[in-house]
């Protein structure tokens, strides 16, 4: 049976689900909304991101058409990140979804709760 809802079968609605979904795809994106940033000024924002984590979001999303790596010659050489005109439509949905989970995170962690609760007991 093949299926017309675009969400289970067209793999650019999961391609979009997916980079949503990994951990810090979202908070990078999100970090850089102001402006390119150096490395060490997204890990200073951020918090509790490991530089390794870091270079593997910005190389991830990057590939994807994301963010823009910019090297600046000089002493001492840096680089920084910036948003690309495809990376900043993704601010709406990371911004929406960011208030659903201020409104619904307390039900959220509540059923994760309860769902401890009951695996404990059995």
């Amino acid at each position: 049976m093949t299926t017309t809802d675009p969400f289970l079968a067209d793999c650019r609605a999961r391609l979009a689900f997916d980079l949503l979904s990994h951990t810090w795809n979202s908070v990078v994106l999100w970090s850089l909304r102001d402006g390119p940033l150096r490395p060490v000024e997204l890990r200073e924002r951020i918090g509790g991101i490991s530089s390794k984590v870091l270079n593997e979001t910005l190389r991830r999303l990057r590939f994807n058409g994301l963010l823009d790596r910019r090297a600046h010659p000089g002493s001492p050489p840096h680089v920084e990140y910036e948003l690309t005109a495809l990376g900043r439509t993704l601010l709406p949905p990371i911004e929406a979804f960011g208030a659903w989970a201020h409104e619904y995170g307390d039900e959220v962690m509540a059923a994760q709760d309860a769902a401890r609760e009951e695996a404990d007991q059995v």
